[in-house]
């Protein structure tokens, strides 16, 4: 099996090169497997892509390349789809040219509505900015080329060791500021960008060995949270493992008191049942995961 992974220097893709020797499905540990970045590939010309997709010839690309800066896409709109929707309609055509299976990684902001009940993945979409209307723009396209060839991922709020991520910067502004706000009305899921490599590994095996799988999947870590809840779980567990040497004072604040040039979804907690039943993966309570990321990060 050959798999192609774009975005190798995000938190995912780095978490994908992490977790594919210890995979559950040795077809995936001992997969002919290319990492790469934008350095390699640049998903926005197309040309590159085809040329690079024909001459690896995978079985699978996982696409998780993403232009994720939501509050400059307002104002780079043009760079964000050309990343989140061009660049992922160029995979698509090209895995359709070789034949291949094409996972692509969306997010939660392609939703916006007052919702209280967890997204189902055939919910109505409704992106409140331009990062999620370029990331819903790219699904629709991947969905256009490759049909049931194609499986989309929704995740959201992730975080891992590697890269820029909210838990880092708590992290860091907790040993640095006498005390935080952070926004309480803002509802979702924390997700560990390993459990979502795991995730997205089996279904590269399940895919490749011909099981059906559904056009749309979400995929978060278990519970629910406010950034605030998250943050104050970070200091907690970050005094446990040694990240952190004394607590501050960290108060819920309104989405309203923290403006920022993106409109965010005040809820966007997804039902991910249908995946983890597609997997086998009971999945892990978000505190669980968080832990183990941050003792990870204090050794």
């Amino acid at each position: 099996m050959k798999v192609l992974v774009t975005g190798k220097n995000g938190q995912l893709g780095w978490e994908l090169g992490q977790t594919q020797t210890t995979a559950t499905s040795p077809e995936v540990r001992t997969a002919e497997v290319l990492f790469v970045g934008s350095e390699e590939l640049n998903i926005t010309e197309a040309s590159s892509v085809d040329q690079l997709v024909n001459e690896f010839q995978p079985d699978v690309v996982i696409n998780a390349a993403a232009y994720t800066a939501v509050d400059k896409a307002e104002s780079d709109e043009d760079a964000a789809y050309a990343v989140n929707a061009s660049g992922v309609e160029n995979l698509a055509v090209a895995c359709q040219s070789v034949g291949a299976c094409l996972i692509h990684v969306s997010t939660d902001f392609v939703f916006g509505s007052d919702q209280n009940t967890p997204y189902q993945p055939d919910d109505k979409t409704n992106p409140l900015g331009v990062y999620g209307a370029s990331k819903r723009a790219g699904e629709e396209k991947a969905i256009s080329v490759l049909g049931d060839q194609v499986s989309i991922v929704r995740t959201a709020w992730v975080y891992s060791t590697h890269g820029g991520n909210f838990v880092k910067s708590m992290i860091r502004l907790m040993s640095e500021k006498e005390q935080l706000g952070v926004v309480s009305d803002q509802i979702g899921t924390p997700t560990s960008a390993k459990n979502l490599a795991n995730a997205l590994w089996q279904l590269v095996a399940l895919k490749v060995a011909g099981e059906k799988a559904q056009q749309i999947y979400h995929w978060t870590d278990l519970g629910v949270a406010s950034w605030y809840d998250f943050a104050v779980a970070i200091q907690e567990i970050g005094l446990e493992v040694g990240l952190l040497s004394k607590a501050i004072p960290v108060k819920p604040i309104f989405s309203h008191e923290y403006p920022t040039p993106a409109k965010r979804p005040s809820f966007s907690v997804m039902d991910t049942s249908s995946l983890r039943e597609f997997t086998g993966l009971n999945g892990q309570h978000w505190r669980t995961a968080l832990t183990s990321m941050l003792k990870e990060l204090a050794q």
